[in-house]
């Protein structure tokens, strides 16, 4: 029996398949439970199906033990659910990362999200060793080779490739605020189609910051998914406006959510929400939200059900 090494033909995703069709995408976010119960994510994909498009499968997030993205991303899979599988560098080196990749893709998982990963110094193991082999950009060209050239890093032949929906982070907010484009740029060379953004809260920076990738040219061959990020209380508003780097939210944010009552402040910030995704639908260039409800999945059909993107459509050809 002869067997194909080149790259598998299988339907693309319905990510891939919706922004290919320029309709304006929904992700989400869940994250793997800190243990070995599966029935967390069968839960998160109960809330969420119907709702998205896909759902990013965080990997080892804020530097906590988790389940593996992987077997996480498994879970949603055989739930109905559309993973966008995470994978970060600070814990793979270059085999295990190409590895990952092979295994994923041998299991029905479309999208890969390919990012550095908070430094181990932040989260419950600090006295970790990090790897860090290769960084995002990096990790993006690696397997952007693996499918296009049928190589693996180091020169040999890959026995069968994958065709993975390849994506990347990106912040607009940063500083400097004059590389955030050029680096963007770098990810989409090295093979990156999609982007999800740093949570959009100031949305006139978000738009000169669009206004630059527009101009580069890079709307048109990148996918880019705005991030979303509906605010649970004043105090969580307070601790990203002061202590989360990269963050940018407005003092009037913050007055908005200080005149409302507190029992009324979850309320509020799915409002804020749901505006936010309405601003982005008017962006040029803009193909989608990424909802990043952290641990209020809940609050996701109500965001999306809100900004009028329901029913879903289908991406399968």
């Amino acid at each position: 029996m002869e067997i194909n090494q080149g790259t598998e033909v299988r339907k693309k995703g319905a990510l891939q398949g919706i922004l290919e069709q320029g309709r304006f995408a929904v992700t989400a976010e869940a994250g793997p439970p800190r243990g070995a119960r599966p029935e967390v994510m069968a839960h998160k994909a109960s809330i969420l199906k119907g709702f998205v498009d896909a759902c990013n499968v965080t990997d080892n997030q804020t530097s906590v033990v988790r389940m593996c993205s992987l077997a996480a991303s498994s879970i949603l899979l055989d739930h109905g659910i559309e993973p966008v599988m995470q994978m970060v560098c600070r814990d793979r080196n270059r085999i295990a990362a190409q590895s990952d990749a092979l295994g994923a893709y041998s299991l029905g998982i479309n999208n890969l999200l390919c990012l550095s990963g908070d430094h181990q110094s932040f989260g419950d193991h600090p006295m970790a060793k990090g790897v860090f082999d290769i960084d995002s950009i990096q990790l993006l060209a690696m397997i952007d080779r693996m499918q296009t050239e049928g190589r693996f890093s180091g020169g040999d032949e890959v026995q069968g490739r994958p065709a993975l929906f390849l994506g990347a982070a990106a912040n607009p907010f940063a500083d400097p605020f004059r590389i955030r484009v050029p680096r963007l740029a770098k990810k989409a060379a090295a093979g990156a189609r999609f982007i999800q953004t740093q949570c959009v809260f100031d949305v006139p920076r978000f738009e000169e910051w669009m206004q630059g990738v527009r101009e580069r040219g890079l709307h048109e061959k990148l996918f880019i998914l705005a991030g979303i990020t509906p605010i649970k209380s004043l105090k969580m508003a307070r601790y990203m406006a002061s202590k989360v780097p990269g963050m940018s939210v407005p003092q009037e944010l913050l007055d908005r959510l200080k005149g409302v009552e507190k029992k009324k402040r979850k309320t509020e910030g799915i409002k804020i929400a749901v505006e936010t995704i309405q601003k982005m639908m008017e962006i040029p260039g803009v193909s989608g939200v990424h909802i990043m409800a952290i641990e209020w999945e809940e609050a996701v059909p109500k965001i999306v059900e809100g900004a009028g993107l329901v029913p879903r459509p289908s991406g399968r050809a």
